[in-house]
């Protein structure tokens, strides 16, 4: 699935779910993190390949949901937990 058949970068996108498999272990605190961001909105920077994924994962700077710079945090989230909020 090709996310840049609906989503394109720059497009603006809310995160509207956390995949299931992501889990919070000892001090690598992924889910927790990406709960922080469901709701808010992020400007699509472009898309990636993961090993060992056949889907194309959507590039999200969202640092400044914790206090940073945007930059500081970057996450890559699958096509079905984001909805385009402004193309």
């Amino acid at each position: 699935m090709a996310p840049t058949s609906t989503i394109k970068a720059g497009d603006r996108v809310k995160v509207i779910g956390v995949p299931a498999n992501l889990h919070d272990k000892n001090d690598l605190r992924t889910r927790s993190l990406f709960e922080k961001w469901v709701g808010a909105a992020f400007e699509v920077l472009g898309f990636e390949y993961a090993e060992g994924l056949d889907v194309l994962l959507i590039r999200l700077d969202v640092g400044h949901v914790l206090g940073k710079k945007s930059w500081e945090d970057t996450i890559w989230i699958e096509p079905p937990f984001v909805e385009i909020v402004s193309a």
